[in-house]
């Protein structure tokens, strides 16, 4: 069973989008929110795998801010965006707030359901045309000589947790060393692993030599 929250500023939208989702055997909709904080609050007392948020929500917390939230607090957590904006821009900003998928408004319902199914299961999940642009977007940055590397995704502060945490450092040591809390380094090392496909420690140690990171003071 696939337990899902639905975040959209229309209730008519929320209200229909329940009827569609309740109807199938293996998906629960557990919980409706009309803004971003709402849909953090609600994924954080819900535990749920989806959350089908919407991008533009113009009377609390918009999609794009929220999603990038709750990653940091609930890791796992699959976020699924459902907007009207077929839109470049958009869409390459969900991916960086850490969203599994992109899905339009308009898209027939099966291609909903086979959204959620992929992003809950674990896969990503782009609207075809999507697909294209972003390949297009890989191959021109390969035709101009720039980076690919997934390395390249992390934030500076996530390099200094990966650097620390290859070379050995406990999560309360890297927190004191980068004057955060435990909790924030243990939410930047799920970044790190997720972002980067790695299952395991030696995963990340193996992967930080290949970079060159492990050169000890």
């Amino acid at each position: 069973m696939i337990k899902l929250i639905i975040v959209d500023d229309h209730a008519m939208v929320r209200s229909g989008l329940r009827m569609l989702l309740s109807s199938k055997e293996d998906i629960e909709v557990a919980a409706e929110a009309s803004e971003g904080d709402e849909g953090i609050q609600a994924a954080l007392e819900y535990r749920p795998d989806v959350v089908l948020m919407d991008l533009s929500m113009p009377h609390g917390k918009d999609g794009l801010t929220a999603a990038s939230e709750l990653k940091q607090q609930l890791p796992d957590v699959a976020i699924l965006i459902l907007t009207m904006h077929d839109d470049d821009e958009y869409l390459f900003r969900a991916i960086h707030a850490g969203a599994s998928g992109y899905v339009l408004k308009n898209a027939p319902h099966e291609e909903l359901l086979t959204a959620i199914r992929s992003v809950a299961k674990g896969d990503a999940y782009l609207y075809p045309t999507a697909t294209k642009r972003l390949m297009n977007e890989y191959v021109d940055r390969l035709s101009r000589g720039e980076s690919t590397d997934q390395y390249d995704t992390l934030s500076e502060r996530e390099k200094e947790v990966l650097e620390l945490a290859a070379k050995g450092y406990s999560n309360k040591e890297i927190a004191e060393q980068l004057i955060i809390s435990v909790k924030t380094v243990e939410t930047h090392k799920s970044n790190v692993m997720e972002k980067l496909g790695l299952k395991s420690r030696p995963e990340l140690i193996k992967f930080a030599m290949k970079k060159g990171l492990l050169q000890f003071e």
